[in-house]
């Protein structure tokens, strides 16, 4: 996939699970009766077998895939993030997480990606909510690439999983060679005087605020923190450590999300200072996806004057 080039995450996600699902048979999708939205239009037709459509039930879809990972299957329950959290959070809590089942929720339209939707379609609590959930990992890919890493990574690996996709496109970031494994940050940049930690699809913009921080004599340090949770504490560890000045810009709620994550491991090392970029606490709106990370400050101009605050 050439870099640069502008493609939702959730096309890596379609991509990637029908290569799953022809090596491994045990790998069912369930869909909500979104496939079209949520790319699944080429497994349920290439491998009709190993899918199913509930239909327009959520909680249903939830307490199938625990039946099914209870024979061996690996279910990937795919629907929009904002009711892969909250409209089945009590089923992911009781059914899937508590007895510590192999289901993944792959869940596309992540943050204000929705955009047009409006608030009732964008996802701003979703892995806030669930990272408070035991044994759940919540992960948001960058771009194409890591949403085809990452996805691989998860089948692979047991447990609850949230991975969170955008509707929009945004720029490949990565080669094809780069390896990801989840709970492990990617330092993109190396730097001296801030660390930038961001995840999914405001790493771009990260990237380009250190670009303009390097022209005015400031050093930074990037991190792609795809999962928040498990959070790569010695990625953290080592910000705090050898830096003490950090930026988080999150697509998401600045509560409960990648900016809180980090706060927490700064407040136990009880050192180093963080500013965070994120969804204000309030809801969305109907507007272009970049208009609203606009009006939450989630810009590069932004982040270049937060990291600038804080040096």
């Amino acid at each position: 996939m050439e870099k640069g080039k502008l493609i939702p995450t959730r096309d890596g996600f379609g991509d990637e699970i029908v290569e799953l699902g022809r090596n491994n048979k045990d790998i069912v999708v369930l869909d909500v009766d979104i496939g079209k939205s949520c790319k699944t239009k080429k497994f349920s037709s290439t491998l009709p077998e190993q899918h199913i459509n509930v239909g327009i039930a959520e909680q249903n879809a939830a307490g199938v895939a625990a039946g099914l990972a209870t024979t061996g299957k690996i279910p990937f329950v795919v629907t929009y993030a904002v009711f892969g959290s909250l409209r089945m959070c009590e089923q992911i809590r009781q059914e899937i997480c508590y007895p510590n089942l192999n289901v993944k929720f792959a869940c596309s339209h992540g943050g204000v990606t929705p955009a047009n939707d409006g608030a009732s379609h964008q996802a701003i609590e979703d892995m806030g909510v669930l990272r408070t959930i035991p044994n759940m990992s919540v992960i948001m890919p960058a771009d194409y690439v890591s949403a085809r890493k990452l996805c691989k990574a998860a089948a692979e690996t047991y447990g609850p999983m949230f991975l969170r996709f955008t509707r929009d496109a945004v720029p490949v970031i990565y080669d094809e060679s780069q390896e990801f494994e989840i709970g492990k940050a990617i330092q993109l940049r190396d730097g001296k005087d801030v660390a930038i930690i961001a995840n999914g699809d405001t790493v771009r913009l990260a990237i380009s605020a250190a670009e303009v921080l390097a022209g005015e004599g400031i050093s930074a340090r990037i991190l792609d923190m795809h999962t928040i949770k498990p959070l790569d504490n010695e990625a953290v560890d080592a910000c705090i450590r050898e830096i003490g000045k950090i930026v988080t810009v999150e697509d998401h709620n600045i509560i409960n999300g990648l900016g809180s994550a980090v706060c927490e491991r700064v407040a136990e090392a009880g050192c180093g200072v963080v500013r965070r970029i994120g969804i204000q606490d309030q809801f969305g709106m109907s507007a272009p996806y970049e208009r609203l990370l606009a009006i939450n400050g989630i810009t590069v101009d932004n982040i270049v004057a937060q990291a600038k605050s804080i040096c």
